[in-house]
């Protein structure tokens, strides 16, 4: 049986490398999707996963049990993980940012999706931050608006209301192109 997140997060503070394993290889592939969704390459979520579980491994024994779900806890650190970056690489004017592919497809199909993705994307990620997280948080992993809410540390109103502003933002922005990309698909 696989101890809870909270035995092993005391484990953690207590030093214990094979509870902070289990906690890395159990969280970090939802942490890593998070992360490469918001920054939109994969080098840069590969270091905030590192970044995310250092600052927990360091916060493991400030940890209070019942004030947050650990889970929460996390996607909110790595939420601000993301936020740090984003506005470092805004500063620094780094904007390369990489295409990912889907080896699911033949070549032509895949080349399609790939330049609605591409798309897609390029308009998610000029979105503003918070309604970029809110996205990614609700439609991209699948969690709740009280859930998004509470990692954003936000209402549940707010959430929503970043959610419609998003949409309505990305609809806007793909307008124009959506006979384009939706014939590309053909």
């Amino acid at each position: 049986m696989i101890p809870d997140d909270e035995a092993l997060l005391r484990r953690c503070a207590d030093g214990d490398r094979q509870a902070s394993a289990m906690l890395i290889n159990q969280h970090s592939p939802r942490v890593f999707a998070i992360a490469q969704r918001m920054l939109g390459n994969r080098e840069d979520a590969e270091d905030t996963v590192q970044d995310v579980f250092i600052k927990v491994f360091r916060h493991a024994g400030k940890w209070e049990a019942g004030k947050a779900k650990f889970t929460t806890w996390l996607h909110r650190v790595t939420v601000n993980q993301c936020y740090d970056r984003l506005r470092k690489k805004r500063e620094t004017g780094m904007d390369d940012v990489p295409d990912m592919a889907d080896d699911t497809e033949g070549p032509a199909a895949q080349l399609q999706s790939k330049q609605i993705e591409t798309r897609v994307k390029e308009a998610i990620d000029e979105l503003p931050e918070r309604q970029r997280a809110a996205l990614v948080l609700s439609h991209y992993e699948g969690l709740s608006n009280p859930e998004t809410a509470e990692i954003l540390d936000i209402s549940v109103e707010a959430v929503e209301s970043l959610l419609s502003r998003a949409r309505r933002s990305l609809k806007k922005a793909l307008t124009g192109e959506r006979a384009t990309l939706m014939g590309r698909m053909e």
